[in-house]
């Protein structure tokens, strides 16, 4: 009988594992994830999680993975790969058989060298890092967040909800510059700013200040501000340091065609650890929630035989809940497009994405309708001209 072995126990092995059930999928089924905690939803972790409104995230229960009978092994990560002889080897040394291994792990921040171990000082991306960053906020009156990303602006509008004030750093010129463009990022600071955030852009963070517990920081001007808890978010890094050696190419994560199949035989790869060849936009990562369930069908009906082929054009999606706005954006976004603000009424936004005089992409503040209607013309290509005239008529 086949065995099929998921290394990585987020969002997308576990849709992983219930799409190869879906696709008819009979044999053994293995799923590996190194937190101990039954496989969860992150994205709720830096809202309703860290405000307090809801504990545990977790998608599916036990009772789920006995009814299809798919194997757990949680608590372990994977330490070496061997293709040839299709061996996973894992870091409390045992070792797992595969015929065909789907790569999940995800990633995992990026830490900021240097710093001192302190109390109070917090890394979001796991559950318990989570519920560690929300017990030293119940106790804290001011906030120092490091990083306006996605991340950091989310835990920005937490924390004003929580009524802590809230200094955000953040050292390109303003939130969310790389990824939707200093444009729309202004929209976006203008947005906090509104909230009542200290926000410091174009500067970084030199040092952090304390004995035990952290008490402030000294960022890149000079400037010193005081803080009762922080929180680092610059970024994450695909989870790849246990395939080196193994042949599997890495650009920014597991190089993949656009099913999920990498150059090496038997070894496949998912969500955010897997750079895919997308119809729209070329090869990339997309780190988003709803990516994960659409490249899960993809890969287990290729790895079964039971898709369609050629799969049709995936725009990709992303939201991030920030106060009362849900920020949306279709299409393989860049920072280095064009970028035409077509509507702004002082809160909301929406914006169209242009590369190569073709719309590459959409993003609105609180225009869910507006964002979600131009799908089917960021696939066809549509050239900018005709969706800035219609916006204008």
């Amino acid at each position: 009988m086949q065995k099929i072995v998921i290394v990585g126990a987020g969002l997308a092995g576990l849709r992983t594992a219930e799409e190869l059930r879906r696709a008819g999928y009979a044999g053994d089924l293995v799923l590996l994830g190194g937190e101990p905690h039954l496989p969860y939803d992150r994205p709720p972790l830096s809202k309703e999680v860290v405000r307090g409104e809801k504990s545990d995230t977790t998608l599916k229960p036990r009772e789920f993975f006995d009814e299809k009978n798919i194997e757990l092994r949680l608590g372990v990560e994977a330490a070496s790969l061997d293709p040839e002889s299709r061996i996973l080897r894992l870091a409390d040394g045992s070792e797992v058989a595969y015929d065909e291994l789907v790569i999940a792990t995800g990633l995992v921040p990026r830490r900021i060298p240097g710093l001192p171990e302190l109390a109070g000082i917090h890394v979001l991306r796991s559950i318990d890092e989570c519920l560690a960053l929300r017990s030293d906020m119940a106790d804290a009156r001011r906030a120092l967040i490091v990083g306006a990303g996605f991340i950091g602006c989310e835990l920005a509008a937490s924390m004003r909800a929580g009524g802590l004030e809230v200094v955000l750093v953040e050292p390109q010129p303003t939130p969310l510059a790389s990824i939707l463009g200093e444009k729309i990022g202004g929209l976006v600071a203008r947005l906090h700013v509104d909230e009542g955030v200290d926000l410091r852009a174009g500067v970084g963070l030199q040092s952090l200040t304390g004995t035990d517990r952290v008490t402030g920081a000294v960022l890149g001007d000079g400037s010193e501000v005081t803080a009762d808890v922080v929180a680092i978010g610059v970024g994450s890094v695909p989870v790849t340091g246990w395939l080196e050696g193994a042949g599997v190419e890495l650009d920014n994560g597991v190089v993949c065609d656009d099913v999920g199949r990498t150059a090496v035989p038997h070894v496949w790869a998912v969500g955010d650890v897997a750079a895919w060849q997308l119809q729209v936009g070329g090869r990339k990562r997309v780190e988003h929630w709803s990516n994960a369930g659409e490249q899960a069908k993809l890969l287990a009906g290729a790895l079964t035989g039971t898709g369609s082929g050629s799969p049709a054009a995936h725009v990709p999606y992303f939201w991030s809940d920030q106060y009362d706005l849900k920020i949306q954006a279709l299409g393989a976004v860049a920072g280095t497009d064009v970028v035409h603000v077509v509507k702004d009424d002082g809160r909301k936004f929406l914006a169209y994405y242009e590369r190569d005089g073709i719309l590459s992409g959409v993003v609105g503040a609180g225009m869910a309708g507006a964002v979600m209607k131009m799908r089917a013309k960021i696939a066809a290509g549509t050239p900018i001209g005709e969706v800035l005239e219609a916006a204008s008529a």
